[in-house]
């Protein structure tokens, strides 16, 4: 019988952002380390490392130990392909809502060709809307409405749990349908973007953010494939220099 692949698991980055008690930061890596799960990147973690967050680790101190502490987000996600956001459904967030066994199936097939990611929030107020513009899609875990607040470690838990039952069931996965972009170039092509726009006169200057993040939302519908990165570059470079050719053929 074919064994799962243990490269999956390691390409699998479980990302907790700006957590606040660094107990939780223990405990989420005891839920990694019981599902085989070793990849842990912390970013602006309020505590780190700390005597609690070993005592709460038990016997995965040595995940805490390589863990990855990051200044920002978009360092935590370098090099990945996918990177799928944990948090409430939100009216305001226009993405794909997964459910914890469909991001388990999106997270192991794409980890058959290079590194993703599952981002956690701050315990208290979950991602922000920038953190969540950084993502290709939504996790929710349907909890009970009444009392939906799950602890941080306890959701890491759930889609550890969920991600290793898939992963055990699935000796292989179908190869991924797109040659996905690295999110390293997305997140430079965004930046093209904002800059031809504002070129371009078309942002509106006041809250040029606001038209950004909906169009980072439009994109991360479609799942962007490299080559499709480097043609929208090549639109935006031929529409900057026909912009600047016009301005000195009327000066």
């Amino acid at each position: 019988m074919t064994q799962p692949d243990p490269k999956l698991l390691s390409n699998i980055r479980i990302v907790l952002a700006r957590t606040s008690h660094p107990g939780n930061i223990g405990a989420a890596a005891r839920a990694l380390k019981t599902m085989g799960l070793s990849q842990l990147y912390l970013v602006q973690p309020y505590l780190f490392p700390n005597s609690q967050a070993e005592a709460m680790a038990a016997s995965a101190g040595d995940l805490l130990a390589q863990a990855h502490v990051c200044n920002t987000l978009d360092e935590a996600l370098a090099g990945t392909t996918l990177a799928l956001g944990v948090s409430a459904r939100r009216r305001d967030i226009v993405t794909e809502v997964l459910t914890p066994p469909e991001s388990a199936v999106r997270l192991l097939t794409e980890a058959q060709v290079g590194p993703v990611a599952l981002v956690f929030g701050n315990e208290t107020s979950g991602l922000s809307n920038e953190e969540l513009s950084l993502c290709q899609g939504l996790v929710t875990i349907a909890a009970n409405p009444e009392y939906s607040s799950l602890n941080l470690a306890a959701a890491v838990q759930v889609l550890s749990y969920e991600i290793r039952q898939n992963w055990l069931q699935h000796p292989s996965w179908p190869t991924p349908e797109i040659d996905a972009a690295k999110l390293d170039d997305v997140e430079r092509f965004y930046a093209h973007l904002e800059t031809t726009l504002a070129e371009l006169e078309f942002l509106n200057q006041g809250s040029p953010g606001k038209l950004m993040l909906k169009l980072r939302w439009l994109f991360a519908r479609t799942r962007l494939a490299q080559e499709e990165v480097n043609i929208l570059r090549g639109i935006l470079t031929a529409a900057q220099t026909a912009k600047r050719l016009a301005a000195k053929t009327r000066n």
